[in-house]
């Protein structure tokens, strides 16, 4: 039995080597891999000397040869391939173990030299391993040093079973999928926007958690992320509480979102509620405990069993006051004063309570459809406060401008059509997911109970009509914020002022669907 091994990753492969050799097994190798092998006192043929040829072309020609490749693919049950191997002295290789180049860290702590992105690209070792996974009937092939001890069980078993090698190969064809991946990823963000949107997107998932079900019971789910790429969720850290659900994961991912776009809005203590993907609940204040207050009175009711995110480490008094509220699902925060864990243990213990770094953001963001997919750049805002236009007589106050600024923010994370009500920072009504804005109005003052009045309303596209700016005034508002560019703009405006409201319109919509 023959084993071919050439490795960046050097992790465990003395000992897989060790464990052949002790087999009987005679191994070839290559380069730093090689050498070692042999540092350990253990016989190895290099494969220059296998071959014939050393590695040339700064290294970017070692494994490419017909005595190696012909080794890893010939079908032993045919004679052809047989012939061939006979006539050309070529020996059949039985293992092949590979792992690829870093494609994607620093060019400069690469091994071979070169200082570029290219030369990171790997060429030899992807070939060896479609070629041995192509053949998985008469070779193994081994791509992560996590399988090493499985293939040597077997080995040392008499043989490396047909259904390993099967699983080894699937393993290797995804490794080698998310690596050319990574590569045209790399390709695209050379190019960056001078492109547009890429004519192809290629991406790369691993399952990293299982999940008790989907959306419902009888739905299967799981967390997926980027092949070789930790995302911040893999940063979180779960204090107590029960295991995360398929919603648990999807909501507090909006909750996090949402908080930290409140963060961008003004360096000050905010915390935002998620229920079923919409905010609930969210506000802003001099402390942390305030703003957790005001979120959780914008809406008591749909509080209970909601996400809550908080942009502050949480604090003793924070934690009093979460703990005399309602149930959440979900406390998600950068982190926990001394004390508070125990606090929130003591009265939330099922409640799922997490440490989490920053949220990054997506390149693009795909959505699922019938045979396909719809892919769009990640939402943001452009229009900020100094290209918004103030289209009526009436000017908003400074408070006012603080809240039309938060009920803007918040329409961006409100499914549409949707209409958020602030007052004094402190979202008090919000109305989501309506086929009409007067709807969305209508159900966000009903909530609001009165406690609007003065403050500010905003949607996150143009009124069609009027009655769009008479549900606003009626629930009490001093000023209107919305997008603008209805063919009635100007019939809007005429109302506003009617009614004595100052509108604002900041030239870009925010649909969320």
């Amino acid at each position: 039995m023959r084993a071919l091994l050439s490795v960046y990753d050097k992790t465990g492969v003395v000992d897989l080597a060790r464990g052949l050799a002790d087999l009987g097994w005679d191994l070839v190798s290559s380069g730093g891999t090689a050498r070692a092998i042999a540092e350990a006192g253990i016989e190895v043929t290099d494969l220059a000397d296998y071959t014939g040829y050393p590695p040339m072309l700064g290294h970017r020609v070692v494994t490419l040869h017909p005595r190696v490749h012909g080794a890893i693919l010939a079908d032993r049950d045919d004679p052809e391939h047989r012939a061939d191997m006979e006539a050309h002295g070529i020996e059949p290789v039985d293992l092949v173990v590979v792992n690829l180049y870093p494609f994607g860290s620093d060019p400069s702590d690469f091994q071979h030299g070169g200082g570029r992105g290219e030369d990171l690209i790997d060429i030899g070792g992807p070939a060896m391993v479609r070629a041995a996974a192509k053949n998985h009937a008469h070779v193994a092939v081994v791509v992560d040093p996590g399988d090493y001890e499985t293939v040597l069980a077997e080995a040392r078993s008499g043989a490396i079973s047909a259904g390993t090698r099967r699983r080894l190969a699937r393993k290797a064809f995804a490794t080698t999928a998310a690596y050319d991946a990574a590569v045209v990823g790399w390709f695209d963000e050379i190019a960056g926007e001078e492109e547009g949107l890429a004519p192809t997107i290629h991406v790369a998932l691993e399952r990293v958690e299982e999940l008790r079900y989907g959306e419902n019971p009888h739905q299967r789910g799981a967390r997926y992320r980027q092949a070789g790429r930790a995302g911040w969720w893999d940063g979180i850290e779960q204090h107590f509480g029960l295991p995360l659900s398929y919603l648990n994961l999807y909501d507090a991912d909006a909750a996090w979102r949402l908080v930290h776009d409140l963060s961008a809005l003004a360096d000050r203590p905010a915390v935002a509620i998620i229920k079923h993907a919409n905010p609930c609940g969210a506000a802003m204040a001099d402390t942390l405990a305030d703003a957790y207050q005001r979120a959780f009175e914008g809406d008591e009711l749909s509080a209970f069993g909601g996400i809550v995110a908080l942009n502050r480490p949480v604090d003793a008094a924070t934690a009093e006051r979460m703990a005399a509220a309602a149930q959440a699902d979900v406390v998600i925060a950068p982190g926990y004063d001394a004390g508070v864990l125990d606090t929130l243990r003591a009265k939330r213990k099922n409640t799922r309570v997490l440490s989490a770094p920053a949220p990054s953001e997506p390149t693009w963001e795909l959505r699922q459809q019938t045979g396909g997919w719809l892919v769009q750049e990640p939402p943001r805002y452009e229009a900020g406060r100094d290209q918004w236009r103030v289209v009526t007589r009436r000017r908003p106050t400074d408070a006012e401008w603080r809240d039309a600024e938060l009920a803007w923010r918040l329409c961006g994370h409100v499914k549409s059509n949707c209409v958020v009500l602030v007052r004094d920072e402190q979202a008090v009504g919000i109305g989501a997911g309506q086929q009409s804005r007067v709807g969305a109005a209508e159900i966000a003052a009903a909530k609001a109970e009165g406690r609007a009045k003065g403050g500010a309303s905003a949607t996150d596209g143009f009124y069609p009509f009027p009655d769009g700016v008479e549900a606003a005034a009626a629930a009490g508002v001093a000023v209107v914020v919305q997008p603008g560019g209805s063919v009635r703009d100007e019939e809007n405006i005429a109302r506003a002022d009617e009614l004595g409201l100052a509108m604002v319109l900041t030239g870009e919509r925010h649909f969320l669907h």
